[in-house]
């Protein structure tokens, strides 16, 4: 419709719940609003246009789709609110009864399989009935699980449409709407409703097939999905270059080949933990310490946290040492405990380089300059900072290297 005022739409829909019409704004020639009959009143929205109609945080193709989503919603809402207000109180997540039986029979899987990757352990036994488990189940029965790598980790939420019906994992309730009913895990699959999102404990364990590559991957998320202490391409790469690196004169500090690094990282991406780094393959041990390196500075959220950067640059401008140490060992406390245990072995790596100084010219300080910006960068993406904050970048990590055994 043209231009009309919100009494002559409301002329126009009356008596007929859930009719609907577009008009332009009396008050804002140019912008448009949905006038919406429901409970006998009318509710004018201002609507929206970028490819897709949204009132809200929803976008749709088409009009009609907005005010069928929209009449759900409202209903729900006026219907059940006393519900809804309760449906996060009792929740089944916290105390899973029906899973009771199931728990020991999946709880003996997993530990069986414990050493081995999550992927392995679905596609043996994929035919089995435990596999009618439901996520939430096995996410229940995972906790049980006497898993030593354990680390917390919060679900990484993102809305989600559910093509036929959905209920919600955490308290069990219809999740209700056309599109964007709810947000859904993208690294272990759990659903639930945006509102029970902000209930839901920090316990996510990602599934490795969900798992799309290694570098680029959140440090947590990697180690969780694998079931191992830290990331497996560390792992891989520091055994490789104790074995057969130490002693390369300029180790970390001199490049190997661009191109053959990013086959390193491609192949760790493909094939995980069973990616061939050995010398046959890779002579040059430079590209596997080059390839360390990439996995650091790829990481979205670096070893050293944005959380913990400006607390450990603070420390590193103490000028007691024994101060500064304490201080240092006081943030270390704060990082998240598989960045913890990846920094404490990366360290103790490090320190054996430094044994070998007469033969690699690598001492703590020179490792502190090649991984101080490669482990730790500040929260906002600022030139100036990184400028200024270099040499206690360099500090940070030559004294963590220095005082290994000490600090860890």
């Amino acid at each position: 419709h043209g231009i009309i005022s919100r009494e002559q739409a409301d002329e126009i829909l009356a008596g007929v719940e859930g009719a609907y019409i577009l008009r332009e704004s009396q008050r804002q020639p140019g912008c448009y609003t949905l006038a919406l009959r429901f409970g006998n009143q009318t509710l004018n929205y201002r609507l929206f246009y970028d490819g897709k109609h949204f009132v809200g945080e929803k976008r749709f193709e088409s009009i009609h789709d907005l005010v069928t989503d929209g009449l759900i919603t409202l209903y729900i809402e006026t219907k059940a609110s006393e519900y809804i207000s309760k449906m996060t109180t009792n929740p089944i997540y916290e105390h899973i009864g029906y899973a009771t039986l199931l728990r020991e029979k999946v709880s003996r899987r997993l530990s069986r399989t414990k050493n081995e990757s999550r992927k392995a352990s679905v596609t043996s036994e994929e035919n089995t009935p435990v596999e009618k488990i439901t996520s939430l189940v096995r996410r229940a029965a995972l906790t049980q699980n006497d898993n030593h790598f354990n680390y917390e980790k919060a679900h990484n939420f993102k809305v989600h449409t559910f093509r036929g019906p959905h209920w919600c994992e955490y308290c069990a309730n219809f999740m209700w709407g056309l599109i964007a009913q709810g947000v859904r895990c993208s690294d272990c699959g759990l659903n639930v409703h945006k509102q029970c999102s902000k209930y839901v404990p920090n316990d996510c364990q990602p599934d490795l097939k969900r798992i799309k590559r290694v570098y680029c991957c959140d440090l947590t998320t990697l180690v969780k999905a694998h079931n191992t202490q830290r990331p497996m391409v560390v792992d891989s790469c520091i055994r490789e270059i104790e074995a057969r690196g130490l002693k390369s004169e300029g180790l970390y500090r001199v490049s190997g080949f661009t191109e053959h690094i990013e086959d390193v990282k491609m192949a760790f991406d493909r094939d995980g933990d069973k990616a061939d780094i050995s010398a046959s393959i890779y002579p040059d041990i430079n590209i596997i310490a080059g390839a360390l390196k990439l996995y650091f500075r790829d990481l979205p959220i670096p070893v050293i946290t944005y959380d913990t950067y400006s607390k450990f640059i603070e420390a590193a401008k103490i000028s007691n040492p024994d101060e500064r140490l304490e201080a240092i060992h006081e943030v270390l406390m704060l990082l998240p405990a598989a960045h913890y245990e990846t920094l404490r072995y990366l360290m103790i790596h490090l320190k054996k380089v430094t044994l070998h100084e007469k033969e690699n010219f690598m001492n703590a300080e020179n490792l502190g300059i090649v991984f101080g910006p490669t482990l730790m960068r500040p929260p906002e993406d600022s030139t100036l900072a990184t400028l200024n904050d270099m040499r206690y970048q360099k500090l940070i990590v030559q004294i963590l290297i220095e005082n290994e055994d000490v600090l860890f």
